[in-house]
């Protein structure tokens, strides 16, 4: 059975985070391991509380997998701080971790931030050079590149933007585009850029479909496949889990993770 590790935050409410991960990993048949940042005080609702570890803490954890595991893919996603964005990095490149997903989290579905300010710079010099693919959202492509991502044609220059920072690959992803009756991602790396288009699912259980999606990369990547077919098997994978939420909480509710293996 193959292996993948997330390096992110908790979430006590189990619909995004750590919680999405793993379980995004089991129902896409991969063995997950795990790394926390920090620990998270959340519902559907929103962020009441968080606690960030020390990065010494996290860079324990992943030494730890790493010691005992034979790592297929790594996905990172709250990393809170630069000091844990430095150290996770440093952490990936002298263990030789990878591939490398990394979902710059920055601020909760509900609004909430993540991300203390000065760790985008960080992102942009540490980790995003280590990274076979990061997988913002608009308001994130928007963040880090300081262009307007409204549009389709926005998220196209803003993912070509991205590869400029030196990233090998950017997929922006288009859930909330607007003038799209589809579910637009795009994804610009070297041999150019490539649109995956999918149902749109009206619903209001989106929390966590940005930790989900790119830990359903990095599962596929783990299993081996090319990244490309792992955005493809990722992103239908998030529609279903989307369709089939189970409609819970009275905020922005989480999808079901496990949906091919329990009836709707």
């Amino acid at each position: 059975m193959n292996v993948a590790l997330t390096i992110a935050g908790s979430d006590s409410g189990g619909g995004a985070g750590i919680q999405a991960d793993l379980k995004t990993f089991e129902a896409l048949g991969v063995f997950g391991t795990s790394a926390i940042t920090a620990i998270t005080a959340q519902n559907t609702r929103g962020v009441t509380d968080v606690v960030v570890l020390e990065p010494e803490a996290v860079v324990h954890q992943i030494e730890a997998v790493a010691a005992d595991f034979a790592i297929g893919a790594v996905k990172t996603g709250m990393l809170a701080t630069a000091p844990i964005v430095e150290a996770a990095g440093e952490t990936i490149q002298r263990l030789g971790l990878g591939p490398l997903v990394v979902d710059p989290v920055m601020v909760a579905t509900s609004g909430d931030p993540l991300l203390a300010p000065d760790a985008v710079e960080a992102y942009r010099r540490v980790l995003f050079p280590l990274a076979d693919v990061i997988t913002p959202n608009t308001l994130e492509a928007q963040a880090l590149t300081g262009l307007p991502v409204r549009t389709l044609d926005d998220a196209r220059r803003a993912a070509d933007a991205l590869r400029q920072l030196g990233v090998r690959a950017a997929l922006v992803k288009g859930g909330h585009l607007d003038g799209e009756t589809e579910a637009v991602d795009v994804l610009a790396d070297q041999e150019g850029e490539t649109l995956f288009r999918s149902e749109r699912i009206e619903t209001t259980s989106t929390h966590g479909t940005g930790c989900t999606m790119a830990s359903a990369i990095a599962a596929h990547l783990a299993n081996g496949h090319a990244l490309r077919e792992a955005i493809a098997g990722a992103k239908a994978y998030l529609t279903e889990a989307l369709r089939h939420a189970p409609g819970l909480g009275s905020g922005h509710g989480p999808v079901r993770h496990l949906w091919s293996l329990t009836k709707p």
